[in-house]
């Protein structure tokens, strides 16, 4: 994972920075937290884990019931 955001992922880094979201996310991690942890960026993570194939979760938070 690099450390340096500015810096291209290419190759066998990116791979590794993919798979190591997808672990991330797979524990329950949001988008935005595991961008944060693997140092780049939210638009990034996400293209990184569908790359990955990973299945993105619902947009989530709770939802009052309609009354009805």
């Amino acid at each position: 994972m690099s450390k340096n955001p500015g810096t291209r992922l290419k190759g066998a880094a990116r791979k590794q920075t993919a798979r190591r979201a997808a672990e991330l996310y797979a524990q329950g991690c949001t988008i935005e937290s595991v961008a944060r942890q693997i140092g780049r960026s939210y638009g990034l993570t996400r293209t990184l884990l569908l790359g990955a194939g990973v299945r993105l979760r619902a947009r989530g938070g709770h939802r009052p019931k309609a009354d009805g």
